[in-house]
């Protein structure tokens, strides 16, 4: 699952490549936004993105497109 993070004052979004299910990404955001702490989130190779949740602008939770070479139509 592709998530990307758009951090408040920062000129790049966080790409996080991770195993989650969408669910559980969803949820942690909730969870972080509602409680004021971070958003903490594993990427596929086991390192720890984390954000404290009044920096975040946007969360887009997305699927990953592994495999695809070349123009598509």
């Amino acid at each position: 699952m592709e998530v990307k993070i758009g951090v408040q004052h920062a000129p790049r979004e966080l790409l996080v490549e991770t195993d989650e299910s969408s669910d559980d990404i969803e949820k942690a955001v909730t969870q972080a936004l509602s409680e004021g702490g971070t958003l903490t989130l594993t990427d596929s190779k086991g390192r720890r993105t984390v954000v404290p949740a009044d920096k975040l602008a946007y969360v887009e939770i997305g699927s990953s497109h592994i495999g695809q070479v070349g123009f598509r139509s």
